[in-house]
């Protein structure tokens, strides 16, 4: 490793534009198998030195083709002395029926935990000019650190997620906290709900049905464990608040299920005069089932870093329903 000192945003640059010049060398643009670089976005990830760096390297990979950006990996431990390394190379790819590969940019910064802000400095000044920055950050370590803030000032938007946090009610009041700052924040556990939410609102769309809605309603959340997990809370706020906006009454439960996993949300349950919706999971689908009987379900595949990343990606600016939605859970 070299000295905070002897790494300089220059030296990575030209690293990096090295790099072009080898693979423009290797292309042959007489047979169109030539080299095109592709960069929307700048897209900033913090991780630990424990994190599994493989799986990591697989989901950034995956997230290329359809979000193509100038990606800046920092990995940081707990080494004595403030020492930054880096190595810069491409990620290609060759899309089908073509000849020509498809590349994106990535440097990785590994940094002591004292010189983490300076790992961070220095990712600020080789993103890509002119684009948007998203930061993920897949520590939760470092929330509680000045480098958050300073990793909140670099990017247009920062993703977390509250699934490794160990209270959940702390953590989403800590993020509406930011929020309230300022910042611009996005959940990874609020992703996990996506397609639980479509359901719920799916079942609305029938104006015969909406119209049955009584003015005060049930609302019981399932999860295992014994403190309700991120998903849990963001679920019931959310249909809390949507059934609030309608002026209808609601009173939410959030209770344990003994037959689901630790952390897991199992199940929700609307109930009023006249009502009854039940969302369940199971064996990789969603099923909704209604008072009249009427059921359908949908596949619900497991919630990958690729998956969630992918949909959070495709939002750069404010999430006015999460940050709604994120205050009533904090609140819970």
């Amino acid at each position: 490793m070299a000295s905070a000192a002897a790494l300089s945003p220059d030296r990575i640059l030209r690293d990096l534009a090295n790099v072009w010049v080898t693979l423009g060398k290797q292309g042959q643009p007489e047979t169109g198998m030539g080299v095109l670089r592709a960069c929307s976005l700048n897209l900033v990830v913090v991780a630990e030195e424990t994190d599994e760096f493989q799986a990591l390297g697989e989901t950034l990979a995956a997230l290329m083709p359809e979000h193509p950006a100038r990606t800046i990996v920092i990995r940081y431990g707990a080494a004595p002395q403030p020492e930054l390394s880096a190595r810069v190379f491409a990620q290609c790819w060759m899309p089908f029926g073509q000849r020509r590969q498809i590349c994106c940019e990535q440097i990785e910064i590994a940094a002591s935990e004292k010189a983490l802000d300076d790992a961070l400095s220095l990712a600020g000044a080789v993103t890509a000019a002119d684009l948007p920055v998203i930061a993920w950050c897949r520590s939760p370590r470092l929330m509680d650190r000045d480098g958050f803030r300073k990793l909140a000032g670099l990017a247009r938007r920062v993703i977390v997620d509250t699934a490794p946090f160990s209270h959940a009610k702390a953590s989403l009041a800590r993020l509406a906290e930011l929020v309230g700052q300022g910042l611009s924040l996005g959940d990874l556990s609020w992703t996990r709900i996506s397609r639980w939410r479509g359901m719920i609102a799916q079942t609305f769309e029938n104006r015969e049905r909406l119209a049955r809605v009584p003015g005060e309603v049930r609302i019981r959340v399932r999860f295992g464990g014994k403190e309700a997990p991120a998903t849990a809370r963001y679920l019931g706020a959310w249909i809390a608040e949507s059934l609030k906006a309608a002026g209808i009454q609601v009173t939410l439960t959030l209770s344990s299920d003994a037959s689901a996993a630790q952390g897991e949300l199992s199940g929700a349950e609307l109930d009023g005069a006249g009502l009854r919706v039940e969302l369940s999971s199971g064996n990789g689908r969603l099923r909704v089932k209604m008072e009249d009987g009427l059921e359908h379900c949908a596949s619900h595949p497991p919630a990958t870093d690729y998956l969630l990343m992918r949909e959070e990606l495709g939002i750069v600016g404010r999430d006015p329903v999460f940050e709604r939605t994120l205050r009533a859970a904090a609140a819970l």
